[in-house]
């Protein structure tokens, strides 16, 4: 690894490929400085970042591509969307998107290593790929990155360039869990068994879920992610001591952050790893809790789509989904306001007008009640979901509706 001045970074990326494909650390461990010496120096290239967050290039000659849509991303001309589960995007990279330069952000080197800190996800298999044709792995080494173990830990002589910053992380803002959340938290949180693992993301309800769980013991952690509230579990006492906590990336507060680093409790694996839906299915207990955009009779969530427009996509969803399943006494859960604020609709509709992203779940769940999917037949899931799902404003012409879909229901409830 040689650590080079900005100027001598540009003059590098410069004399790259034309019009070269960039892996860049998305979510929340963008690497600004790099990518913006990067942008400065090369005319035309293709972006590619998971939930790319704002701040990244919107410009003429940058060509967005992500398999997962982020903020900084969303609704941008120049955007390709490309389809994946996240368990199979590394072979994305590896076969039809071939990287030239993968940006990462980094610890400080300690005894001849970085760690990717907070983000592993997708990272070893686009330096991996990028590495095998002959392409740059240039980081960026900020002192405020915390060293997480795992397969983040990359020696130093994986990486070609690096140049230094010392920056403070993003955190995400405090927010107040409202009633509608805590009420969808409280039902989720009936439905988590002893000695569960448990994968959730961040917001408001996977926030009040585990909140809801301090008084547990002997629960564990596999996830794509986590946030503070593991952080609180741990407090606790909530989770078994001897049980790694496992994920891909973690976003929190800056306390996190300190507490993951150097921690060996805390594990953080590729993404062929953590959203393998076999390794997820080895997990005893393993209840996934996911969110939705919107749900319908038969029982499929929509997480992807706004109006037919890609949204976000995939992401884990249907590798814990179907990962949850096959785990020994596992359970699938999707969560969902029964009602849309802002849009002021139901998010229980009658049939989904765009593509589905999981299906086959054990439990929808509102604020209304708590739908059994798993074991019962269509007609009866789609009278739970009427029944414990839908807000009361809308069960009469849902059941209508699924009526006129062939479904045998009764009145509503």
């Amino acid at each position: 690894m040689r650590i080079v001045s900005e100027s001598q970074l540009s003059a590098v990326v410069s004399a790259a490929a034309a019009r070269p494909r960039v892996v860049v650390s998305g979510n929340h461990a963008t690497p600004h400085h790099v990518l913006g010496v990067l942008d400065k120096a090369v005319a035309e290239y293709r972006l590619f970042a998971l939930n790319a967050q704002p701040g990244i290039p919107d410009r003429d000659g940058v060509v967005l591509e992500t398999p997962f849509v982020g903020p900084g991303m969303r609704g941008r001309k120049m955007l390709r969307y490309f389809p994946s589960r996240l368990s199979l995007v590394p072979h994305l990279l590896q076969q039809s998107l071939p990287p030239d330069i993968v940006l990462i952000h980094t610890s400080t080197p300690v005894d001849g290593c970085v760690s990717l800190g907070t983000e592993v996800n997708i990272l070893p298999a686009a330096i991996e790929a990028t590495r095998a044709r002959g392409g740059l792995v240039i980081a960026q080494l900020n002192p405020r990155m915390p060293y997480t173990h795992g397969d983040g830990v990359l020696p130093c002589d994986e990486v070609d360039y690096a140049i230094e910053v010392d920056e403070p992380l993003t955190s995400p803002a405090p927010r107040a869990i409202g009633e509608v959340s805590q009420a969808i938290a409280e039902r989720v949180a009936a439905l988590v068994p002893a000695g569960a693992t448990l994968q959730m993301g961040i917001g408001a309800v996977p926030d009040a879920v585990l909140a809801a769980l301090t008084g547990r013991q002997g629960l564990a952690v596999w996830s794509e992610m986590f946030s503070d509230g593991v952080l609180g579990l741990d407090r606790a006492g909530a989770l078994d001591p001897d049980t790694p906590i496992t994920a891909s990336f973690v976003f929190g507060s800056p306390e996190l952050y300190s507490w993951v680093d150097r921690n060996p409790r805390v594990r953080l694996l590729r993404t062929e790893k953590t959203n393998d839906p076999g390794l997820i299915a080895r997990r005893p207990r393993l209840v996934s809790i996911n969110s939705a955009l919107q749900v319908d009779l038969y029982a499929q969530a929509n997480a992807s789509r706004v109006h037919g427009v890609i949204y976000s996509g995939f992401g884990g969803q249907t590798d814990f989904v179907v990962g949850a399943l096959h785990s020994p006494g596992g359970r699938a859960i999707v969560a969902l306001p029964s009602w849309h604020p802002k849009a002021d609709v139901s998010t229980v509709v009658p049939r989904l007008t765009g593509p589905v992203t999981s299906f086959q779940h054990s439990y929808l769940v509102s604020e209304q009640g708590t739908a059994t999917i798993w074991g019962h037949d269509a007609g009866e899931q789609a009278q739970q979901i009427i029944d414990h799902v839908a807000h009361p404003r809308v069960r009469d012409e849902l059941a209508e509706a699924g009526r006129g879909l062939g479904f045998p229901l009764r009145p509503p409830a």
